[in-house]
């Protein structure tokens, strides 16, 4: 039956990361009719820095976003996988790809992207603190049951809440986030004494080590050990720990652990969510780490969040009908990122083996490795244009 009582809102939003902020940018231009609702009582951007590939540079662009984005990103011109000791293993030509694509890579802080986007969001559409726990699909609207007690109808909800998203897991009972098998650190600390230029990742037998530069002269780092879930032991590590236990790995990775203080450090174990069958559910729609959330191994969380935004505002202005609009959005979005999310783990796993043997090929067969091949991944990710509509 249709829901008789007052509708808020047409659209309802719930999560204020890049998935939901994108989406409430994208739905004022056209002058729709929403809020965003997010649980946190201020949004500063939690976490370190992430990419911005090309696609996500592309999907900015149909934003109107993109010029005013790289004001505020580290422009990156190389990204290479080193052996513990700094010997290259690949080096993809991130140069050549930016030429092709037309668009450059970037590396941001989360807290940047998060401040300058909450910056082009009207106040009156966007409400903190309202958790949302419970959902209720009725024929034609959406109820949303918040922690403190309140609600809000809407005729249509958009799911932004990320990978541990109660009300997708309403939704869907089976899709519980997964763990990958490793544990993770990350933190941002001034550059002024290391001076690094240059992104890189490191694969070990104790582990990976990321890093790259941001601007106002920061660098993010990140350390990947293998781990049983929720170690209590690792969720206590101090930077002595980190140093002891990364000691033996090249410069600079043991300067940029002495640079880095304890309070700098985010702990988390690494996740995503198996790929689901569908997005779509009739007036709901999932997006970003709630629908698709990836491991961080192809730099692509962030991204096809953005691709996420971009490819349903078209979906919208091609089909009126939002049911139908939903729908669109699902066939374009499955396959893609299905591939994401099924690379990024396979990508995690090998890079992040600890046996000695299995290394030595590993690291052996990636020198050989011809260029095309070495980002053959890559090249098929950007090859593809996620705004095709068959």
């Amino acid at each position: 039956m249709p829901y008789a009582q007052t509708i808020d809102s047409e659209f309802a939003i719930v999560g204020g990361g890049v998935a939901g902020l994108a989406m409430a940018i994208a739905f004022q231009q056209p002058n729709r009719d929403f809020i965003l609702f997010e649980q946190a009582t201020e949004l500063k951007g939690i976490g370190a820095g992430f990419g911005l590939a090309a696609n996500a540079m592309r999907a900015l662009d149909l934003l109107g976003l993109r010029s005013e984005v790289e004001q505020i990103g580290y422009y990156l011109n190389s990204y290479h996988i080193l052996d513990a000791h700094g010997q290259l293993l690949v080096a993809p030509d991130t140069q050549a790809i930016s030429e092709k694509y037309q668009q450059q890579n970037f590396a941001i802080h989360r807290a940047d992207l998060h401040l300058f986007l909450l910056s082009k969001i009207e106040n009156q559409k966007l409400q903190l603190g309202k958790k949302a726990i419970r959902l209720v699909q009725h024929t034609d609207a959406v109820t949303l049951f918040f922690e403190d007690g309140t609600q809000h109808t809407s005729r249509f909800l958009i799911i932004a809440d990320g990978v541990k998203s109660p009300l997708r897991q309403q939704l869907i009972p089976a899709s519980a986030p997964r763990y990958s098998g490793y544990t993770c650190w990350r933190a941002t600390i001034d550059n002024a004494q290391i001076s690094l230029d240059k992104g890189t990742e490191t694969w070990g037998k104790l582990g990976r080590f990321g890093m790259t530069p941001l601007i106002h002269n920061r660098i993010y780092w990140y350390a990947c050990v293998n781990s049983t879930p929720n170690n209590l032991l690792y969720r206590d590590y101090t930077i002595n720990d980190l140093w002891r236990h990364f000691g033996s790995y090249h410069a600079p990775i043991p300067a940029i652990l002495r640079q880095t203080k304890d309070n700098d450090l985010i702990w988390n174990d690494i996740i995503d969510i198996q790929p689901l069958k569908h997005l779509a559910y009739d007036n709901i729609l999932l997006i970003g780490d709630a629908g698709h959330a990836t491991t961080p191994n192809m730099g692509q969380g962030a991204c096809q969040a953005l691709e996420d935004v971009a490819v349903l505002r078209d979906a919208l202005t091609l089909e009126k009908n939002v049911r139908r609009a939903f729908l669109s959005f699902e066939k374009r979005r499955l396959s893609r990122t299905k591939y994401i999310t099924d690379t990024s783990k396979r990508i995690g796993e090998i890079a992040q083996w600890d046996k000695s043997f299995p290394i030595a090929f590993r690291n052996r067969l990636m020198r050989l490795m011809p260029a095309r091949l070495a980002q053959k991944n890559l090249n098929k990710l950007l090859s593809v244009d996620f705004m095709k509509t068959t």
